[in-house]
C-alpha cells in the first residue's frame, strides 16, 4: 500500500520540448524582385523581327480595304501621308506607337489589336492524288461511286462530292432524306433527280438547289456514266442539336465510316 501511495506522489513526467516552427513567407509577401537590367540591351534585329512577326502592316491593310477606304481618305483622318501609310503597309517602315494609335482610332481598335496573335483560320487543301473513290455501301452492283472533297475537315456544315452515277441501272428506288438543303451540278451526262413526287432530268450545266428533308433520290439517264458536283448544307447546330439519323442511301450517311475504313 506504501509503494502504491510514493508512487501517486511522484511527479508526472515532462513532456519533451516542441521543437521551433519556422514559417516561410508567402511568395505575395515579398517585395518584387530586384532585376538588373544594366546589361539589357533590345538590337533592331530584334524589333523588326517583331514588327515583322506581328504583321502589323498586313492588319493596317486589311483592315483599310475592309472599311472601303483608299490611302488617301485614311490619310485625312489621320493626318498621315498616303505614301507614309502605303510604306507603312507593305513593311517599308516602322510605325511610332502614336502614329499607330490615329490609325487605330479610326477603326476603332485597341492598340492590342496589332500585336495580338493573329487567330488561325479553317483552311484545308484536298489533292486530287489523295482522294479515295468509293462505291455505294452495301451493294455488290453499285449504282454510283462517289469521292469526298471534304473529309480532312472535322465538324463541317458542308459536305462536297464528286459523284458518278453508273448507266442502265433503271430508276432508283433508293429514297433517302437529311435535315438541311443540297445543291447539285450535272459536271457530265444526263442525270434523274427525284425530289418528293416530281422527276427532274438534269443535263450538264444545269443545276439544283433543294430542300433535303423531303425524300430524293438520283438516277443515271442515258448509256453514258452522269457525273455531279453535290454539296450537302447541313443544319446549324444551333437549330439541331443532334445531326439525324440517316438512311443507308445518303451519301453523307455512308460516307464517314466507309472512308475511315479505307484511310485506316
Amino acid at each position: 500500500m506504501r509503494d502504491k501511495i510514493d508512487a501517486a506522489k511522484q511527479p508526472a513526467p515532462t513532456p519533451p520540448p516542441i521543437p521551433e516552427v519556422v514559417l516561410l513567407p508567402d511568395e505575395k509577401d515579398l517585395g518584387p524582385a530586384v532585376i538588373d537590367h544594366s546589361d539589357t540591351q533590345v538590337g533592331g534585329d530584334a524589333v523588326e523581327s517583331l514588327i515583322a512577326e506581328k504583321r502589323i502592316g498586313l492588319r493596317i491593310r486589311a483592315l483599310r480595304q475592309k472599311a472601303g477606304l483608299g490611302l488617301a481618305e485614311l490619310g485625312r483622318h489621320t493626318g498621315l501621308s498616303s505614301s507614309f501609310l502605303s510604306q507603312l503597309e507593305t513593311g517599308r517602315v516602322v510605325p511610332t506607337l502614336r502614329n499607330l494609335a490615329r490609325i487605330a482610332m479610326v477603326f476603332s481598335k485597341d492598340l492590342n489589336y496589332f500585336f495580338s496573335p493573329i487567330p488561325q483560320t479553317l483552311f484545308r487543301v484536298h489533292r486530287a492524288a489523295e482522294r479515295v473513290r468509293l462505291p455505294q455501301s452495301g451493294s455488290d452492283d453499285p449504282r454510283y461511286f462517289f469521292e469526298s472533297l471534304g473529309y480532312l475537315v472535322p465538324d463541317r456544315q458542308l459536305d462536297p462530292y464528286l459523284a458518278e452515277f453508273q448507266p442502265g441501272k433503271g430508276p432508283d428506288n433508293n429514297f433517302h432524306q437529311h435535315g438541311g438543303f443540297e445543291f447539285l451540278y450535272v459536271i457530265a451526262g444526263n442525270l434523274g433527280v427525284q425530289h418528293g413526287e416530281v422527276l427532274h432530268e438534269l443535263h450538264t450545266g444545269d443545276s439544283v438547289y433543294f430542300d433535303s428533308s423531303t425524300i430524293h433520290s438520283y438516277a443515271c439517264v442515258g448509256d453514258e456514266p452522269a457525273t455531279a458536283l453535290i454539296v450537302t448544307l447541313l443544319q446549324p447546330i444551333s437549330i439541331t442539336p443532334a445531326r439525324p439519323n440517316r438512311p443507308a442511301g445518303s451519301l453523307r450517311a455512308e460516307a464517314p465510316v466507309t472512308l475511315r475504313k479505307k484511310l485506316q
